[in-house]
């Protein structure tokens, strides 16, 4: 096997098991409740203070009805609070209460086990060129 299928190999392998791994994680969390789709929304609404609907729906891909229903659930859960904005009241503003946030930082670590592992073995030029392919992937998918 040449690199060439050695790379796509690990490449679709990596697709394959990545949100069965990611959902498996969650489960074994005390954050059961929710779902990995739920966990990226809450990593979108992140903890740097209100980020409107759109803008959430915006960084998760989905529209804003679809969000609603997913915010509708985690504000049920106690994972997310919704309030108005004070400028705006047509605008709705969500943050991470704290469940929210203790469910983030255990996502948080889930993606700092990821890294470590990818870094295993490299040493610094090795890294950048990973970053670099990572990047070259990341900017493929935005083309398509």
């Amino acid at each position: 096997m040449d690199d060439y299928e050695k790379l796509n190999e690990v490449l679709v392998q990596l697709f394959n098991d990545t949100l069965e791994v990611e959902r498996k994680y969650v489960e074994k969390s005390r954050f059961r409740d929710i779902s990995v789709n739920d966990m990226h929304i809450l990593e979108a609404i992140g903890i740097d203070g209100a980020k409107s609907m759109s803008a959430i729906a915006k960084l998760v891909g989905v529209t804003v009805g679809t969000l609603t229903i997913a915010v509708n659930s985690l504000v049920k859960k106690g994972y997310v609070i919704r309030t108005r904005s004070e400028k705006d009241r047509r605008v709705v503003l969500v943050t991470l209460s704290e469940k929210g946030r203790a469910a983030y930082a255990c996502h948080k670590e889930f993606h700092n086990d990821i890294l470590q592992a990818m870094r295993k073995g490299l040493d610094d030029d090795q890294c950048r060129i990973l970053i670099q392919a990572m990047t070259n992937l990341r900017d493929h998918f935005l083309t398509i």
